[in-house]
């Protein structure tokens, strides 16, 4: 592997787990990045006072802050992989912290730990390109959503994927069609397949519930 490869293994690989020093730039980055895709997810859940939500891989964790609002007296959790995305978060909230609106979790999505039914609306954006295997995650998902749960997934179009060089690197581009079959798998059924921006290339936000 040469120099450049290299160096694309290792951005691709923070953008997976965000580690160290140079994870803290990432998750930084992260929340630049994504704030469209994020904004959007969080609209596209229709959120009502006092509901619980979640969000999965919140990465630099705008979306936290989105929810924490949307709620407006509700409970927000996040749940992360990477330390260095966990302690940002702590740092950035310690007052919704301390009173309990915000809960924070170190797990994937295929091993949560919260109740069978305790989320109304749950966001993951740009995180299912790190996920082997998406029938337990998923699943796992539609346990603890409540009757009536919304879940958004959030995914680059894969054609415009490839064209980031550091994707080539580990990141699995599934297209929106086996998205699609993954939530049916898990039980839930697809509300909306909307798209940020025109053309074939668009992002993603697949809205599903109970």
């Amino acid at each position: 592997m040469g120099p450049r490869d290299t160096l694309l293994a290792g951005f691709a690989k923070q953008l997976g787990h965000p580690r160290g020093r140079a994870g803290q730039a990432v998750v930084r980055l992260l929340n630049n990045v994504n704030r469209g895709p994020v904004t959007a997810a969080v609209e596209a859940l229709e959120i009502r006072r006092g509901e619980t939500a979640l969000d999965l891989g919140f990465g630099g964790g705008l979306g936290l802050d989105l929810l924490l609002r949307a709620t407006e007296g509700g409970a927000v959790h996040g749940a992360e992989i990477s330390e260095t995305a966990l302690a940002r978060a702590r740092r950035t909230f310690p007052k919704n912290l301390a009173a309990g609106r915000l809960v924070l979790h170190q797990a994937g999505m295929a091993e949560l730990p919260l109740g069978d039914g305790t989320i109304d609306a749950a966001l993951t954006v740009n995180t299912v390109y790190f996920i082997p295997d998406l029938a337990p995650a998923f699943a796992e998902v539609a346990r603890v959503l409540s009757g009536g749960g919304r879940f958004v997934v959030g995914i680059g179009d894969p054609s415009t994927m490839r064209e980031m060089p550091f994707t080539s690197h580990g990141f699995r581009l599934r297209p929106p069609e086996e998205i699609e079959q993954a939530l049916a798998d898990a039980g839930l059924e697809l509300r909306r397949h909307d798209r940020l921006g025109d053309g074939p290339k668009a992002f993603h936000l697949l809205v599903a519930g109970h």
